[in-house]
């Protein structure tokens, strides 16, 4: 069986736009998928990327076009500047590896539903509240938003390190069992043709 590690932030517009794509062909392949948050700021810092507040305004302004576009493209609802963005995202990254500790629920659904919260609903995933409506949705108990602070907190640190020692440097990011290492929502096509031994 293929093994996936997604390596991603609950912050990335990109990887809102991914949607559900990872866990249909996940389930298309029969691929086991670990999900990795992390604190993608630190990551670019240790990866040679640049915060989008550091970026060159071209640079910024052809994101946005691009977002806008893509999301077009996929018929998803975006808000380009959403009112709680940047924001922690340690709360809801701890959930998400919380949850996956706990099973019995969605782990795919969950981290959209960080993801859309912040991109599509204008609300603040950083928020005890907002945390504990979407473990709830997703069919995990909203409790896990109190547990395991201090395992998620060495585990989230850990995802980086692994991150960096993969050759991670965005999100999303998809990292197989064979070492084959796929960047962006716009390489899940790739991500598939590979697990089908097209790639």
């Amino acid at each position: 069986m293929a093994h996936i590690d997604y390596y991603f932030t609950t912050l990335s517009p990109f990887t809102y736009l991914a949607g559900g794509k990872l866990e249909d062909i996940a389930a298309r392949h029969r691929a086991s998928v670990t999900y990795k948050p992390l604190d993608v700021m630190a990551l670019f810092a240790r990866t040679g990327g640049t915060a989008p507040k550091d970026r060159h305004p071209s640079r910024m302004e052809y994101r946005a076009q691009e977002l806008i576009r893509m999301a077009k493209k996929l018929d998803m609802p975006l808000t380009l500047k959403p009112a709680h963005w940047p924001t922690n995202p340690a709360p809801s990254s701890y959930a998400i590896i919380a949850a996956q500790k706990a099973g019995g629920g969605d782990l795919g659904a969950l981290a959209f539903s960080f993801l859309r919260a912040c991109w599509a609903e204008e609300k603040n995933i950083a928020e005890d509240a907002v945390v504990r409506d979407c473990l709830s949705a997703a069919g995990f108990d909203p409790a896990l938003a109190d547990s395991g602070l201090l395992t998620g907190a060495e585990t989230y640190a850990a995802n980086l390190e692994e991150a960096v020692a993969q050759g991670v440097f965005g999100s999303p990011f998809y990292v197989t069992d064979s070492g084959q290492r796929f960047w962006g929502q716009d390489r899940l096509e790739d991500l598939d043709l590979h697990l089908a031994g097209k790639l």
